[in-house]
């Protein structure tokens, strides 16, 4: 029996990285900590294209202000359900090493200090945010992690900053800006 051509195993290949893509057994699709519901249940296969449903207008958006390392704000919009992480990926907002794992609480690098207000309104935190909370540098009191915290009206406008330095759980790097 002939060994399969090169065309053969690309097809084969590019095949199973489709089903792999868009199947609800890839890691994107995965349940992951942090924001559940419809808004998490987007981010599982985001679509291609849009439906007039899936389009949000903008008064239907929460904005939310950050106060990045070098002390610009940067203001972006996100939908009611969104995490703070996803905030700052969809919107591209230029935070250095923000969400590095990518919301799966195995680091720190979206930690974000919360204004009093708006800490008190917050959901409870887990055993295993505090866990990742405990090696971010610059910890206060008001204190979260941006994957774990889901947008709601009633943070509309609300300003976060971001410390000046930052820890990676996965790494001993330090990122500040004075790096």
């Amino acid at each position: 029996m002939a060994a399969p051509g090169p065309v053969r195993l690309f097809r084969a290949a590019a095949a199973s990285s489709r089903r792999w893509l868009f199947s609800s057994t890839s890691p994107a699709a995965g349940p992951r900590p942090g924001c559940s519901g419809a808004a998490a249940a987007g981010r599982a296969a985001r679509p291609f294209s849009l439906s007039a449903r899936a389009v949000l207008s903008s008064e239907d958006k929460i904005t939310v202000h950050f106060i990045n390392r070098d002390g610009d704000k940067l203001t972006a919009k996100g939908k009611p359900g969104d995490s703070l992480l996803d905030v700052v990926v969809d919107n591209n907002l230029d935070i250095d090493g923000f969400g590095a794992c990518e919301g799966t609480l195995a680091c720190s690098t979206c930690h974000l200090i919360f204004e009093d207000h708006i800490f008190e309104k917050l959901d409870a935190i887990t055993d295993e945010e505090m866990d990742m909370l405990d090696l971010a540098y610059g910890l206060t009191e008001t204190s979260r992690l941006g994957c774990q915290i889901c947008l709601k009206k009633s943070m509309n406008d609300m300003t976060v900053r971001v410390p000046e330095a930052v820890a990676d759980a996965r790494q001993s790097v330090d990122m500040s800006k004075n790096s």
